[in-house]
């Protein structure tokens, strides 16, 4: 729990420069180190090659695992020693990693204890309502990182259409429903039917939407709900397949954007997509070389059956320009290995044609201190899914080149002329075999104004 200004406390955590006033204090930027005659504990933030916030990071992580009572943290000794980040960046910054670590967070064993201490940050009470909309937006990161961990006998699609279908219906103004197999093929959905076909549950593609901004555009957010991802037939080897309960990722971060913007009463319009299946092999599991016509009309050639998420995407996206009537695009999935061996755990890659998109997320990023890289989408990316099918418009695998660019400029072949960004978030989004949340506090920010 986070207070602000709540004075009579037992403990107190301070930040300091060195250990010249107490030589037991470890002088290492961004430790933490605990004073038990004076119940303080002591972060230091000193010029370094490791980044001021990247030290207040790891240390208030550090003293979370550590603390022993209900604690006072001194604001105005951090800021004095950050003194070229905008104290609101710092405030959120704190917020974030004790939200974040005293998270209850799933889990099957039979002894947990759970973080009951009160933090309180010594600030100004301008900050009140700041503090307020940290805990909304933290709430919904940790939503997502609950979706994110469930084990995958239990987080099923049928059990993410039935989770989200109860949690968003509570949510004032959130319209929510979820197309299940019939529905999906009366709407032309071949590419999610094709993707399910070997799975033992059937595809719940969860649509929330929200309307609270009269004659304003109307985004979509469209996410990859892949619950696990064998490969399908183009099996993954044992190396690959480990976290592969975390391909629905991109549904799960979606999902808990549109519930943190409607609880929050946003002026937006949106529909968010979270397309739910499993890639499985077996009896009915679609075949490499299977051709199938697209929602928008387009046939495809799947020449790898584990480029499944692209598949789910591109109905998804036809489904909101097509019978939703948006404006502009995002879409966010764990989509290629390319864009993971590229950035690995430090950034999450965007792809996009339109600069403003593009500079919209940047700023928000910069604000949130979640980072984000642009990677281009060039002519040859889209004449390559064009040209390398003999018998199909198009084709989810290419034989040569850069996997996730022409994942991207797949994808854009239904966008159909509209607004679009792509941000494939493949390694970015857990650590080891824990959920992170990422990117919701980013498109948060960036779409609640």
């Amino acid at each position: 729990m986070i207070t602000i200004n709540n004075k009579n406390l037992e403990y107190k955590l301070v930040a300091v420069s060195n250990n010249e006033k107490n030589k037991n204090i470890c002088d290492k930027a961004g430790s933490v180190t605990f004073i038990s005659e004076s119940k303080t504990y002591f972060l230091v933030i000193k010029k370094d090659s490791m980044s001021y916030l990247r030290q207040l990071k790891l240390g208030l992580s550090d003293f979370i695992k550590q603390i022993k009572g209900n604690t006072n943290i001194d604001f105005k000794s951090i800021i004095e020693l950050i003194k070229d980040i905008k104290e609101e960046i710092i405030f959120n910054v704190i917020c974030d990693v004790i939200l974040f670590e005293t998270h209850n967070f799933v889990t099957y064993k039979k002894d947990v204890k759970n973080n009951q201490y009160i933090v309180n940050i010594d600030c100004s009470n301008e900050m009140q309502g700041l503090l307020e909309e940290n805990i909304l937006k933290n709430k919904y990161v940790n939503y997502a990182r609950d979706l994110q961990d469930f084990p995958p006998n239990i987080g099923t699609s049928d059990f993410y259409g039935k989770k989200l279908l109860s949690d968003a219906s509570k949510i004032e103004g959130l319209k929510v429903k979820v197309l299940k197999n019939k529905e999906l093929k009366d709407l032309e959905m071949n590419l999610v039917l094709a993707v399910n076909q070997g799975s033992n549950h059937e595809a719940n593609v969860v649509v929330m939407e929200y309307n609270n901004n009269p004659n304003g555009e109307k985004v979509a957010l469209v996410g990859k709900g892949i619950c696990f991802d064998t490969g399908g037939y183009d099996l993954k080897s044992t190396m690959f397949i480990e976290g592969m309960k975390f391909d629905m990722t991109g549904a799960a971060i979606v999902m808990s954007i549109a519930m943190a913007l409607a609880e929050a009463k946003a002026k937006i319009n949106f529909v968010a997509i979270g397309l739910f299946t499993d890639n499985k092999i077996g009896q009915k599991a679609v075949l490499p070389e299977s051709i199938i016509r697209s929602k928008n009309g387009l046939t495809v050639e799947i020449n790898n059956t584990d480029a499944e998420g692209r598949l789910v995407l591109a109905d998804g996206i036809t489904y909101a320009i097509r019978e939703k009537n948006v404006d502009v695009i995002y879409d966010i999935a764990t989509l290629t290995g390319a864009t993971a061996m590229a950035l690995g755990e430090s950034a999450s890659g965007v792809f996009t044609e339109f600069d403003e998109m593009w500079n919209k997320l940047s700023t928000a990023s910069k604000y949130t201190t979640e980072r984000f890289w642009r990677l281009p989408i060039f002519e040859e990316h889209k004449e390559q899914v064009q040209n390398d099918s003999v018998l199909a418009d198009l084709t989810n695998s290419c034989n040569k080149g850069p996997g996730g660019s022409t994942a991207a400029a797949f994808l854009t072949f239904f966008a159909e002329n509209k607004k679009f960004l792509h941000i494939d978030c493949s390694r970015v989004v857990r650590v080891g075999l824990k959920g992170q949340g990422y990117i919701v506090k980013t498109m948060f920010e960036m779409l609640k104004k």
